[in-house]
């Protein structure tokens, strides 16, 4: 019996870890890297190409998404101690220590992993891959460390994690597999400024802990209402972007379906623009039961309505994405 308060602590550790690289935020990047490998056109059903697949989303989910969350929570302890007492280190079940040990492992095996793939796809593309990896990595940290900490300034923190999430995702698939392809960047600079606008109503949940910390967030700065509004017409331009790209690329029917999507988007944030708090709250029992465990929970009401309105958004766009991005390795194997 004495050996199993020891094996208790260590598993602990181990989930309180786990906890800290956020498993939650992970899937936010498949959507770009699933997208990328089809656009490419040129995975096989091999082994070796499942295994690259396996690889990329680790490395760009569990590594890379983590490292950035890590980092975050380390740097933010006096917040969290605010916003979320609850997170690992807050609660003391971390030490301070111990998370940097957490962050600055998986950011070793992070890099060793993309320089091993780097090098076995090679030239050029190896580059990009790399490149992407790195570039991802110093952004997630300077977005929470000191001294630029990008996160304090609406300017820069936003277009960090249309960066990380939305842009060098895309890239990063796409030349693991083949050359970049045109259409790819142009998914890639849509999923950048989808990102943005998510992000930019993602601060809801903080807002209380941003004010009193400092933290100059775009709704502390002009209000829950302002702020989904500017959000709003980032996203409808998104749209409107990706009609006209369907447009021009000759896929006629995505064409229609992105329009159909804007309009339904449009449809919905008339009402929450309205009622910021409870606006489209027939949505609810989705985020409750739905996707709850997905795209979690608030007790906020802004932020419960931005995931209510997150559940119809990312369907809609994400559909048309992944239309997008078949249509695009058809067209290239």
């Amino acid at each position: 019996m004495p050996s199993a308060v020891p094996r208790t602590r260590v598993v602990d550790k181990i989930k309180a870890h786990l906890e800290l690289l956020d498993p939650v935020t992970w899937i936010s990047v498949f959507p770009c890297l699933a997208g990328g490998v089809m656009a490419s056109g040129a995975m096989q059903p091999s082994v070796h190409d499942y295994l690259l697949l396996f690889a990329l989303f680790l490395l760009y989910g569990p590594l890379g998404t983590g490292f950035s969350q890590s980092v975050n929570d380390y740097y933010d302890l006096e917040l969290d101690r605010v916003n979320e007492p609850t997170r690992p280190i807050p609660s003391g079940r971390l030490t301070e220590k111990e998370a940097v040990w957490n962050w600055s492992i998986v950011l070793v095996v992070a890099v060793v992993l993309s320089s091993f793939l780097g090098l076995h796809i090679g030239g050029e593309r190896g580059v990009v891959f790399v490149g992407s990896l790195i570039a991802g990595l110093f952004v997630g940290y300077i977005y929470s460390a000191p001294p630029l900490k990008l996160k304090k300034n609406i300017l820069f923190s936003a277009p960090a994690v249309g960066f990380s999430y939305g842009f060098i995702t895309y890239l990063s698939a796409n030349a693991l597999f083949s050359e970049i392809r045109p259409e790819v960047i142009w998914l890639a600079v849509l999923n950048f400024f989808m990102a943005i606008a998510l992000i930019i109503m993602n601060d809801f949940k903080s807002k209380e802990g941003d004010a009193k910390g400092g933290m100059k967030s775009l709704t502390v700065m002009i209000g829950s209402k302002n702020t989904f509004l500017v959000a709003f017409v980032i996203i409808d331009f998104v749209f409107g972007l990706f009609a006209w790209l369907s447009w021009n690329w000759g896929f006629t029917v995505l064409f229609y379906c992105v329009l159909a999507g804007l309009a339904l988007n449009v449809f919905i944030q008339i009402p929450l623009y309205r009622d910021p708090k409870s606006g489209i709250a027939f949505v609810q029992h989705a985020v409750d039961d739905g996707f709850g465990n997905a795209i979690g929970k608030s007790e906020v009401q802004e932020h419960n309505a931005f995931l209510r309105f997150q559940v119809v958004n990312n369907i809609l766009f994400l559909t048309n994405q992944m239309f997008a991005a078949a249509l695009i390795g058809i067209k290239y194997m």
